[in-house]
């Protein structure tokens, strides 16, 4: 290599990098105004690098560049603070730099859009006062950032869409906002220290009010170009039984969404018919004998054995894991795998199936490691 690269120089502030300038193209506003040298935005930093220069060495200044610019926006931020964002509760919770939970505190969210920005700024302030530190700030929302507008689409919080949310809370706090789908961030959550750490392909399904996933690839998420992949409760049951047809139609436009199958109103619905959305009870009915019990979870568990078994053709995962409601449910994990093992295209068919280690604290603890290790 040309020159060593632990000796490469700081250019976080304009500093010369061999015989050649950094170029200012534009600086972030801050308190202290435009001329702020100490807040400056490392990301516009354009570096002419002499094209004699290894790849290597290029690669390396343009990954200081990006570090230097996260140091100059956030500071030195040891903690994490990740926000989960629902349609009836805001949490926010507080890591140290182990991952271990400081703080976790829990309000109301607020009708409207201002609103519901007021409130999470107020968190974080609190959450900041009370542990004496900066943090870093990330957030799982039920929907995500359209890729081609910047403004959130999906969400099933109807006042968060068409608004430039993560733009609009990073000018609150007055720092980057990392904003992922709620369903990416509890998959990412068991992926890091969870249920599936150690594993280099995660899959996360949530089957409670709704049912959602997320996909985790050696620790980073998969959005996709469209920021459509993991949406898995919008796709079709597969294999669908005679008695199964015609499929349902879902509210999104298209029929037999796995949705309207797999989710904890379906089941209810599917044991105890229209009106019915409470299935806390339904494993003991079950045990005691309750056919109709027994006749709607086998159902279930069969139908999300198919829809699994989909998930394992395409993406073969190294581990699946379950959170939501319905994860509480101790029979899927030993039915599931033989279930569907009929449907998977191997003739080895071993599917690892786990419980949510951290059940419903995943999307909030996500939501805090959408920021990686420094």
């Amino acid at each position: 290599m040309a020159r060593s690269l632990a000796k490469l120089p700081d250019i976080r502030h304009g500093r010369r990098v061999g015989r050649q300038e950094p170029q200012l193209f534009t600086r972030r506003h801050c308190a202290h105004g435009t001329c702020c040298p100490q807040h400056w935005d490392g990301r516009f930093l354009i570096l002419r690098i002499d094209q004699t220069l290894g790849h290597d060495v290029k690669h390396a200044l343009s990954r200081r560049l990006e570090q230097a610019s996260v140091s100059d926006q956030n500071g030195s931020m040891a903690h994490r603070i990740g926000i989960d964002l629902g349609g009836t509760k805001t949490e926010i919770m507080v890591l140290d730099e182990t991952g271990s939970t400081l703080l976790r505190l829990r309000r109301p969210t607020p009708a409207g859009y201002d609103a519901a920005l007021r409130n999470i700024a107020d968190l974080v302030a609190k959450a900041e006062n009370e542990t004496g530190q900066r943090a870093t700030v990330g957030v799982g929302i039920p929907g995500c950032i359209s890729p081609a507008t910047g403004l959130v689409k999906n969400a099933n919080s109807n006042a968060l869409n068409g608004h430039p949310f993560d733009r609009d809370l990073s000018g609150l706090l007055e720092r980057e906002v990392r904003v992922a789908n709620d369903a990416n961030c509890f998959a990412l959550s068991e992926a890091m220290d969870g249920a599936g750490a150690g594993h280099e392909v995660v899959f996360g399904v949530i089957i409670g009010t709704g049912t959602g996933a997320g996909i985790v690839v050696n620790g980073r998420i998969m959005e996709g170009r469209h920021r459509l992949a993991g949406e898995y409760g919008h796709t079709p049951l597969p294999w669908p039984k005679p008695e199964e047809l015609p499929l349902r139609q879902c509210w999104c436009g298209q029929v037999g969404c796995l949705e309207l199958y797999l989710a904890g109103p379906a089941l209810a619905r599917e044991c105890d018919g229209p009106g019915y959305t409470d299935t806390s009870r339904l494993p003991q009915r079950a045990a005691a004998g309750d056919d109709k019990a027994q006749a709607a979870l086998a159902r279930h568990a069969e139908r999300l054995a198919r829809a699994l078994a989909t998930i394992t053709n395409l993406l073969d995962p190294d581990c699946i894991v379950l959170g939501g409601g319905l994860s509480n449910m101790d029979h899927l994990y030993t039915t599931l795998p033989s279930l569907m093992r009929p449907y998977i295209f191997s003739d080895h068919v071993a599917p690892n199936i786990v419980k949510a280690k951290y059940g419903d604290s995943s999307g909030v603890r996500g939501a805090a490691w959408l920021w990686p290790e420094s």
